[in-house]
């Protein structure tokens, strides 16, 4: 990963705009809609660090390099973080191609070396983004506490809300019915019980190109991969990050957590799966071998 990338959260926030013309137009189109207060500032005023006090983020939009390299400094004496237009290597951070379902926002970037393929990029994922998405993100944050409260363990509310955004507490949000969702989804709560776990076996021993669909989203679903050693890297990069990693375990400690609700994966580079995988049929785990397309 050659950049982190990160959300600044805009409610509440000041954007300072430096420039006139297309290119400092595009950036307040930007922030359209949102909370945020922008501060445009043109000429001198672009040269002095109190300008830029007390705001989150600064753009200039300026061909004049000279221009552009004082404004930059005077936000940067002012503790602000710079995006300088088509210039990355006087950028502090560069702009990604955004996808904007209000409370859901999807960015591509590029570190600034190709924006165009950014903006490629970010017209194919779009299309897979319902523009009801934002509504759902606002529906579960309504809840957030309440569900927390009711479900403490982690991996049990984790399991709660995969089930739930694809259920219909969210088909309601992506109608526009927050209150129906709202009523739908304290109905599940109140509701929930621990659903039945599975453990996955998965061919770890790459290359990753060979794994299937439904292999690389098991991987993405898993709250705890189990590992033999040697498992391809890549493969293990497609998990989620914040999911329990450990070696391999016994049968018994696989029906232990499957028996928990929760989902396993088991990567595996060797052949003695297929025992342990009978073994686990015979204590009445689900399980599935994911195949690969070799």
């Amino acid at each position: 990963m050659d950049v982190f990338p990160a959300f600044y959260p805009l409610a509440g926030a000041t954007v300072v705009v430096v420039g006139t013309g297309e290119a400092a137009e595009a950036k307040l189109r930007l922030f359209e809609g949102s909370p945020a207060t922008i501060r445009q500032l043109e000429g001198e005023a672009a040269l002095i660090s109190q300008a830029y006090a007390g705001a989150t983020l600064a753009f200039i939009a300026s061909r004049d390099d000279v221009f552009a390299q004082a404004a930059a400094g005077a936000a940067r004496a002012a503790g602000v973080p710079v995006n300088v237009v088509d210039r990355p290597a006087l950028c502090d951070f560069t702009t990604p191609a955004v996808i904007d379902r209000g409370s859901v926002v999807a960015a591509i970037g590029t570190g600034g070396t190709s924006p165009m393929l950014a903006t490629l990029l970010r017209h194919d994922i779009e299309t897979r983004v319902p523009e009801g998405a934002g509504r759902v993100a606002a529906l579960f944050a309504l809840l957030q506490d309440e569900i927390r409260q009711a479900l403490p363990d982690l991996s049990r509310r984790r399991a709660f809300l995969r089930a739930s955004l694809t259920g219909p507490a969210a088909d309601a949000a992506l109608r526009g019915d927050q209150a129906d969702g709202l009523r739908l989804l304290r109905e599940a709560l109140a509701q929930d019980e621990p659903g039945a776990g599975r453990v996955e076996f998965i061919d770890a021993r790459g290359p990753v190109d060979l794994l299937t669909l439904r292999a690389a989203r098991a991987l993405s679903s898993a709250d705890i991969l189990v590992c033999d050693e040697g498992a391809h890297v890549d493969v293990l990069a497609l998990a989620r990050r914040d999911a329990e990693r450990t070696g391999p375990q016994s049968p018994e400690r696989l029906a232990q957590l499957a028996a928990q609700g929760l989902r396993v994966a088991r990567l595996v580079t060797g052949t003695t799966w297929r025992t342990e995988q009978a073994m686990l049929d015979d204590l009445g785990v689900a399980t599935e071998a994911l195949p690969i397309a070799r």
